[in-house]
C-alpha cells in the first residue's frame, strides 16, 4: 500500500472517521491495476487512492458503500471485465474490502465530573471514547486525556466530527436539563447500539413531555435507558461510571437487562 494513503487513513481514523479500505488481492488477464492497489472509500462516497478508475472503481465504490450500510466488517468482491460493460480487456479482479475505524465507540454528551469518570472507565473497557461539551475548558485533552474531545455548540456536533453508527453507545449527562433535552433532540433518528440519559425519574418525565411536544419521536425516547445505569445505589462520579459502563457492557453482550435493572 502507498505510504501516503496509509497515513491518510490513520489520520482520519484517529479523528474519529471511518471508511472502507479496498485492496486488489488477485487479478488475471488485463486489469487497470495490479495486486496490492488500494483505495479508501468514505461514507460520503469520496475516495483517496485508486484501484484503476473507470467502471471497476465505480462499482467497487458502490460495493464499499453497501458494506458500510450493512454493518458487516469485510467482504471480497469479484469483478469480471466484459464487453457487455464496455470493457473489452477480458480480465478479472478480486477486491478485499474492510471497514476500518468503525468500532465500539462511547459517545458522551457532557464533560463534567461524571462524564469524565465514564470516559476513563470506557477507555479502560476498550471503547473508543468521544466526549462532547459546549465548554472548551471541559472538553479538552488535558481534562479528559482518554478521549477524543469536541467542544462546539450542540447544533454543530456533526460538522465537528461526531459520527453515530450501529456500534455507538451514547451517554447523555450534560450540565443541565435543557442541554440534555437538546442532546436527545439532535440524536433523534440517529443510529446507535445504546442510548442512556442521567437524571431522576421526575426530571426524565419532565424532559420527555417537553420533547414530545417539540416533535421528538417517541421511538427515540423509548429506546433511551433512563435513569441511566444499573441500580447499584451509586453516589460518587466513579461509582456512577461503574453503574453506567456495567449497563453498556450488558447491552453489548445481550444480557438480560430487565432482570439486571430489577
Amino acid at each position: 500500500m502507498n505510504i501516503e494513503l496509509l497515513n491518510k487513513i490513520n489520520e482520519e481514523v484517529q479523528a474519529g472517521k471511518f471508511g472502507v479500505l479496498c485492496t486488489v488481492t488477485s487479478e488475471s488477464g488485463s486489469t487497470p491495476r495490479s495486486r496490492g492497489a488500494s483505495m479508501w472509500v468514505r461514507p460520503d462516497g469520496s475516495i483517496a487512492g485508486t484501484i484503476g478508475g473507470g467502471l471497476i472503481e465505480y462499482e467497487a465504490m458502490q460495493e464499499a458503500l453497501q458494506l458500510m450500510n450493512s454493518g458487516e466488517a469485510s467482504r471480497t468482491w469479484h469483478k469480471s471485465l466484459t464487453e457487455r460493460d464496455g470493457m473489452a480487456c477480458g480480465g478479472s479482479a478480486d477486491v478485499y474490502m474492510e471497514t476500518i475505524g468503525r468500532c465500539d465507540e462511547l459517545v458522551i454528551f457532557g464533560g463534567g465530573h461524571v462524564g469524565r469518570a465514564v470516559a476513563e472507565l470506557g477507555a479502560f473497557a476498550g471503547f473508543r471514547v468521544t466526549v462532547w461539551d459546549e465548554r472548551p475548558e471541559f472538553a479538552n485533552d488535558e481534562h479528559i486525556p482518554w478521549a477524543r474531545n469536541i467542544a462546539c455548540p450542540i447544533d454543530k456536533i456533526y460538522e465537528n466530527g461526531i459520527t453515530l453508527h450501529e456500534r455507538s453507545y451514547v451517554v447523555i449527562m450534560t450540565r443541565g436539563h435543557a442541554l440534555d433535552a437538546e442532546a436527545v433532540t439532535v440524536t433523534d433518528k440517529k443510529p446507535g447500539a445504546y442510548y442512556g440519559m442521567i437524571g431522576s425519574r421526575s426530571k426524565i418525565a419532565t424532559v420527555r413531555k417537553m420533547l414530545i411536544e417539540r416533535g421528538v419521536s417517541e421511538e427515540h425516547l423509548d429506546r433511551i435507558y433512563q435513569p441511566i445505569g444499573l441500580p447499584i445505589k451509586a453516589e460518587t462520579p466513579n461509582e456512577i461510571a461503574v453503574s453506567v459502563m456495567a449497563e453498556i457492557i450488558a447491552v453489548k453482550y445481550g444480557a438480560d437487562i430487565k432482570r439486571l435493572r430489577g
